[in-house]
Order: structure tokens, then C-alpha cells, then sequence
């Protein structure tokens, strides 16, 4: 699920909110770690929210998967995949950059044009103006290369 890179990072971050460093997370850790950020009115039902979602106690194992389940939020890459076929009636692997535009601003969750300009600007469009929407679908569900260097 997470590059060993990655592991590491969440280790450290568990490492700063385990305040008594007992390998739980606690509401107490919570308070703690909220007020050393400056934020002193966090309510305890909130914090009980935050831990509730651990379904029991929260170490390591349990706050990686829950920040697995976060950041991997997004849908299954086939899901992702499936929707792009719809604008692919060949089966070709690619969308035209414009059409697809053109739905993304005028259709559903209406895009702003900057918001589908900074999608693009990850999107692999090649020199005719298709997106290769397979490309497209492995960035979104594991990340863009480009970005990690």
C-alpha cells in the first residue's frame, strides 16, 4: 500500500501525536497534539469522532490503515477506468482533450476552467490532443512520478 519512504514519514507523524509515546493514540495525545498547534478549542466530542474511526485502540497498524483509507480514498483504478470508457466508445484508451473539457466545465460537478487546467497539467495529452485515460487512471490512484521528485 505505502512505498517504505512513506512508512517512515507516518512513523514520524505517529511519533508526534503519541504524546506519552505509549504506541496508542489517545484523546489525550489528541488534545495535546492540537494544542501545541495553537488550536486549544478542540471539543471532545470531536476528538472521540477522530477516534472512533480507529474502531479501538489506535497504534501503528491501525493509524496507517486509517490514512491508508484516506489518501486512497479515491475510487478502485477499474471504477476510474470504467467511467473514462464512457467517453471512449472505441475502446481506443484515449479521450479527446476538448470534449473532455467540455464535459468537465458544462456537466454534474461543474469544473472551473483552472480546476481542469491543473488536471490536464498532470494528464498525459499527447501531441493530437487525446488523454491516454489509462495513464490518467494510474496517476490518480497511485500518484504522478513527476511530482515525488
Amino acid at each position: 500500500m505505502f512505498e517504505q519512504s512513506q512508512i517512515q514519514e507516518f512513523k514520524e507523524a505517529f511519533g508526534c501525536i503519541d504524546q506519552d509515546r505509549d504506541g496508542v493514540i489517545k484523546k489525550s495525545d489528541l488534545k495535546e497534539t492540537y494544542a501545541q498547534l495553537g488550536k486549544l478549542n478542540v471539543s471532545d466530542e470531536e476528538l472521540e469522532g477522530m477516534l472512533s474511526e480507529g474502531k479501538g485502540p489506535i497504534n501503528f497498524t491501525v493509524f496507517l490503515s486509517l490514512f491508508g483509507e484516506k489518501l486512497n480514498g479515491t475510487d478502485p483504478e477499474e471504477t476510474i477506468l470504467n467511467a473514462f470508457k464512457v467517453f471512449d466508445p472505441n475502446a481506443t484508451g484515449f479521450i479527446n482533450k476538448d470534449e473532455f473539457r467540455r464535459m468537465l466545465i458544462t456537466q454534474a460537478d461543474k469544473f472551473t476552467p483552472d480546476e481542469v487546467e491543473q488536471a490536464f497539467s498532470v494528464a498525459p495529452i499527447d501531441v493530437t490532443g487525446k488523454i491516454d485515460y489509462k495513464s490518467l487512471c494510474y496517476i490518480i490512484t497511485h500518484g504522478d512520478e513527476k511530482e515525488e521528485s
